[in-house]
């Protein structure tokens, strides 16, 4: 029988870059959302592993050294099994995509080979992290204090929902590149996070005094996220502004579906060359 995993974007709402390590990886303190758009990937039995990807982002991606096949090979390298991706976010974006996916595939596979479910443990998330950073935090796909660089994760039940844009230009912005442009490495970690929230009003306003420390650098590199962040920040009712990962795709929150609904139209009206998409974060 054919397994479908959904494999949600992820969103940084808060990317904070603390140090970095002798071996060059970054160490990072970072809040996540996962949205309620994302790829779709579908399994089924077979006796060699082979995947093939279709869906209205597919051009972009190429099958061979897919993230897909890394996980499948880091989960078990003598099985066999289908999977098609039907890819429906930007490559290379900022939102976590590839390790989406990867996570997705690491999900969905266990389940087809009768493997037990991922644990939540730092020698897991240390080993799928050879596969990417963000593979380990998007396996669990939950809202999620991110640290280390990427394998010590809290997740966390007591945020509210959020309504969202999603917005990217149509560039791709190199992850590497932007790492290496940051002039700063050892910035503060997030504030305290409180253990409650009154509403969506006072999470917000936790938000706007934390950042992306990645934001800045990768302006200077694609002035096209410049261009994103005001036509996000100016449309109606938007609370919030602020580029997700390492870019280009940028986020605006609002105060319900409407907004953001009405919001997604006003931008992809004045911008219908790029990506533009509403969605919720979190639950």
């Amino acid at each position: 029988m054919m397994l479908e995993e959904f494999a949600r974007a992820k969103v940084n709402l808060t990317l904070h870059i603390t140090g970095q390590r002798e071996n060059g990886y970054h160490m990072l303190d970072s809040l996540v959302m996962f949205a309620s758009t994302g790829d779709i990937l579908s399994f089924d039995h077979a006796t060699d592993l082979s995947l093939r990807i279709d869906g209205p982002e597919a051009r972009a991606l190429p099958v061979e050294n897919n993230s897909i096949l890394s996980a499948a090979h880091n989960l078990d390298s003598t099985k066999g099994a289908s999977i098609r991706l039907t890819k429906h976010l930007p490559v290379s974006s900022g939102i976590g995509g590839g390790s989406a996916d990867a996570a997705a595939a690491y999900r969905g596979l266990s389940k087809l080979w009768n493997l037990p479910e991922p644990p939540l443990s730092q020698d897991f998330c240390a080993r799928i992290s050879r596969i990417g950073a963000d593979v380990p935090v998007c396996v669990f796909s939950r809202t999620t204090r991110m640290s280390g660089i990427g394998e010590r994760l809290e997740f966390l039940t007591h945020l509210p929902m959020l309504h969202a844009v999603l917005v990217n230009p149509r560039v791709a912005v190199s992850t590497q590149a932007v790492f290496k442009t940051v002039t700063n490495k050892s910035n503060p970690a997030m504030g305290e996070l409180p253990s409650f929230f009154s509403g969506q009003a006072s999470f917000i306003s936790w938000l706007s005094q934390n950042r992306n420390d990645m934001q800045s650098a990768a302006m200077s590199l694609e002035p096209a996220i410049s261009d994103t962040l005001n036509a996000i920040s100016s449309s109606h009712a938007c609370q919030l502004a602020r580029m997700s990962g390492s870019g280009a795709t940028c986020f605006g929150i609002y105060p319900d579906a409407g907004a953001a609904e009405n919001a997604a139209s006003q931008i992809s009206g004045k911008h219908s060359d790029w990506w533009v998409q509403s969605c919720t974060l979190g639950a």
